[in-house]
């Protein structure tokens, strides 16, 4: 125990020790994420704190200068722009920022809670689409910070996060087709089980339906925002003889793999099909041609989460969500359908 925590607090954990059987030693181990602790002992204390709606102060004096981030995957071209965000704030704090990767796109895996409790950050960026309850709870006991970069768009309701306005986006690109006379417009978007490809479909299927267009199911496509996707999938759209004459990628790194299907196929962008990415990567501007894609502004995301940690303590922000705007940003991959 820390001799500046508060009394109501010291008989807060009076309590919960005595009720779960154990000594007060082992309830601040529990705290402080000592491991040796058994998983059932863990569990049952974090159990009771949480009922007894105990709450760590944090003290700055007790935290590493870090900030955290943690992905499923460091290897994609966006990954290195929300890094950049982190640091920009990161740099103004004199924090450095610690590099994890763990888990799957939907969750961190459990061992790297040790760690971090170990650790103690300034605070947690994740870019996942949950976090599971366990978690929550064990970060908020040890009074870490912590906030979702959402790539899903649906976070759960006590959980801090930043997103982005993905229907909008997919909106944006597919009206921007339509408005060049394209009616056989694909979509290449994401993994089934996110909300941001469902939500980008979404918008999608609304452009098609205000410029008076069936949206055909046979041109619609769930891919995993990789380059091989996008490539394999456009294959198959363009081998046919109803091939559409527009494809809107739910990435630009599908887009890039759109481009070189065409590329193999004999076709030309934009003579012969008119490509749509998203997310507005660096590299997308050097692609050829350049590419037409809806900006995200992953950079700024990733600011705005890595400020929300280092706020001081809100009672009202643990249910804050900040969605940023999305917009088109036009370059030479698309152009004015002029076939029959």
């Amino acid at each position: 125990m820390h001799d500046d925590d508060e009394v109501s607090g010291r008989v807060t954990l009076a309590t919960v020790a005595k009720e779960a059987g154990v000594s007060m030693p082992t309830v601040s181990k529990v705290l402080n994420g000592r491991s040796d602790v058994s998983r059932a002992t863990r569990a049952k204390v974090e159990r009771l704190l949480d009922l007894h709606g105990y709450r760590r102060r944090a003290q700055p004096s007790s935290r590493s200068p870090l900030i955290e981030i943690v992905f499923h995957e460091l290897e994609s071209i966006w990954a290195m722009e929300l890094i950049r965000g982190v640091e920009n704030v990161a740099k103004e704090n004199r924090a450095t920022v610690v590099l994890t990767e763990s888990g799957t796109r939907h969750t961190p895996a459990p061992e790297w809670l040790p760690g971090v409790l170990q650790r103690r950050p300034m605070g947690v960026v994740l870019v996942f689409s949950t976090l599971p309850e366990d978690i929550k709870r064990q970060l908020r006991a040890a009074a870490i910070p912590f906030v979702v970069i959402d790539p899903a768009g649906d976070p759960d309701p006590d959980v801090p996060s930043v997103g982005s306005a993905n229907w909008a986006g997919g909106l944006a690109a597919t009206r921007h087709l339509t408005d060049l006379g394209h009616e056989r417009v694909a979509i290449i978007t994401g993994p089934e089980d996110m909300l941001c490809s469902l939500a980008r479909l979404d918008g999608y299927r609304s452009a098609m339906a205000m410029a008076g267009l069936v949206a055909d199911p046979r041109l619609t496509r769930f891919g995993d925002f990789h380059v091989q996707s996008g490539f394999e999938h456009a294959m198959d759209l363009l081998k046919g003889p109803d091939r559409p004459t527009a494809i809107f990628a739910g990435s630009d790194l599908q887009a890039l793999g759109v481009l070189e299907a065409t590329r193999v196929t004999g076709l030309r962008v934009p003579e012969d099909l008119s490509v749509v990415g998203y997310d507005d990567v660096p590299l997308a501007q050097w692609s050829s041609p350049p590419l037409t894609t809806v900006h995200q502004p992953l950079r700024h995301m990733a600011e705005e989460a890595s400020r929300m940690l280092l706020r001081p303590d809100d009672p009202g922000a643990a249910a804050q969500r900040i969605e940023l705007a999305t917009h088109l940003v036009v370059r030479q991959s698309t152009a004015r359908y002029e076939g029959a």
